[in-house]
Formats: C-alpha cells, structure tokens, sequence
C-alpha cells in the first residue's frame, strides 16, 4: 500500500505544491503507508532543464522532512508500459482540435476537463478519410456513456459520466488520464492524495482502473493555495518557492511552520518537524477552504 506524490518538472515547487506534498506524506505515514515519488515528466522529456528541477523538486522535500520510499518512477521510462495498457482497451481514432472540441463539448469541468461530445464516431466513410489524409489522430477508449463514482476522504460521493477521453495523445504520447492510472497500479499506490482542482476527473480514473484490471485507489483532494485575489498560487506571486523565501530569511523549518500553521497542526511562529506534525496530523479536522497565501 503507498501513497505518493507525482510533480511535474515544469519549475520548483511552491507553497500549494509543498502543502500538498506535506499533506499526502501525513496522510500516507498515518495510515502505515509507503510515500512513493513520480516524476511526471512526459511534457517535459525534450526539456534539457527538467533533470535539474527534479532534482531541486526532490531536496526541497528532502529539506522538509518528507522521506520517500523506494525508487523514483519517471513516466518517461515507462512508455512501454502505456502501450501495453491501450492495447488492451477498446479505442479509436480522434481527429478533433481542441477549438473544434471547445466550441462542441459542454461547459468545462472544474479542472478546465471539456467531455468529448462523441464528433469521431459520427464520421461518415469520406470524411474520415479527408481527415485522415491531412491530421494526426489522437486515440479515445470507448466508455459508451458509462457512470463512474469515487469516493474522496473529504468530499465525498463523486459521480460523473465518462466520456470517450483521449489515452494517446495525437503526438503519440500518453495521455495524463492513462499515465497516472496505469502507474498507480504498477506502484501499488491504493491512496491519491493531490489538489481539488483535480477532483472531477477522478471518476474517468476510477473507471479506467477497473478497465484494466485494477480497483481505484481512495481519494483525498486537498483545497488549493490562492494568491490574494483568489487565483491559485504560482511563481510570480512572489517568494513562493523554498529557494525566494530562503534568500529572504526563511529557511526550511520556517516553511515548515507556516505550512503546519495553514493547516491548523500549529501555531505562528512555533517550531515543528515533520515527525512531530505527524503525531499531530488528523484528516478529519483538515481545513476545507482554499489557503490564502500573502
């Protein structure tokens, strides 16, 4: 059993991202879990920085107190492992644009997820073949309309449709819904615990986990850190990272503490360490609002 935590090496970790990592490391020890590591790397493979923001991913969490077990997973080493996985779904091709799908599909979902209103599978025979001489397809896992319901530690009941969601990207490469349910199961990972932005697609997850053979892991979708305004926290709200709040006098434990303080497992200004945060941690009193940084 293991939970984990799975960034992308697009740039360092923020406070939301660490608050989440946190989170989902208390959550995982509390429950006798391993913590595993993913590096989700299969936008940024090409990417000659993301080697080195990984690696920067990996000491900001080391400098936390959040010890990792096992090896670190990279999805880019697992593309075979992808390919397996389609093989063994029922797909077909896709040949819609993003703006086609847009301007088709029904209002987005909370994590900007558009349900794809079916366009593929009503193409006549001279269509298909236009299309086929001029795009790349991507490639769909046919759900036929299916229910999916998920149960998340704070939420709640989840229920949603699932539609025939892209598995292969029309670049080849595996879509995120795909990557993170077949390597949940290879990683014997049976508790997601990651931001509420990323709640409503859990249903088409759960679902294609039980498609291939697995059972769905337990959610727990923790609220997001926002700037002043209300819009989620990123690097050009300021000193958000471990390095900016180092070069102005905050090093690791501070960082520590005011995570502690946002989740109510401290007080202002109070020294704590991961190990005793654990002692502290309970999942029922965490806070359900968004966390207003600055």
């Amino acid at each position: 059993m293991a939970g984990r935590f799975a960034p992308s090496p697009t740039s360092d970790l923020h406070l939301g991202n660490l608050r989440t990592a946190l989170v989902a490391w208390l959550l995982a020890r509390s429950t006798g879990r391993d913590y595993r590591l993913r590096i989700e790397d299969l936008d940024t493979q090409r990417v000659a920085a993301a080697g080195d923001v990984a690696a920067r991913q990996q000491r900001d969490l080391a400098a936390l107190g959040l010890d990792v077990d096992g090896p670190v997973v990279w999805q880019s080493a697992r593309t075979a492992a992808y390919a397996d996985a389609v093989a063994g779904l029922d797909t077909y091709p896709c040949y819609c644009t993003r703006r086609e799908i847009a301007e088709a599909a029904s209002a987005p979902h909370g994590d900007g997820y558009r349900p794809y209103p079916g366009t593929c599978l009503r193409l006549s025979a001279s269509r298909r073949a236009q299309l086929e001489a001029t795009r790349t397809p991507a490639l769909r896992v046919r759900a036929n309309g299916a229910s999916s319901t998920v149960v998340d530690l704070w939420a709640g009941e989840v229920s949603g449709v699932v539609d025939d969601f892209v598995v292969v990207r029309n670049d080849g490469v595996a879509a995120y819904n795909l990557a993170v349910v077949v390597d949940d199961l290879a990683m014997d990972v049976d508790q997601v615990c990651r931001g509420d932005d990323l709640l409503s697609s859990s249903p088409r997850q759960a679902w294609l986990a039980r498609r291939l053979g697995g059972e769905p892991p337990g959610y727990a979708h923790v609220p997001l850190a926002v700037n002043a305004q209300g819009r989620r926290l990123a690097k050009r709200d300021g000193a958000v990272t471990l390095a900016d709040l180092a070069a102005v006098g905050v090093d690791a434990e501070g960082v520590l503490g005011l995570l502690a303080v946002s989740l109510d497992l401290a007080e202002p200004g109070e020294h704590v360490s991961a190990a005793g945060l654990r002692a502290r941690f309970d999942p029922a009193l965490l806070p359900r609002l968004p966390w207003v940084v600055g």
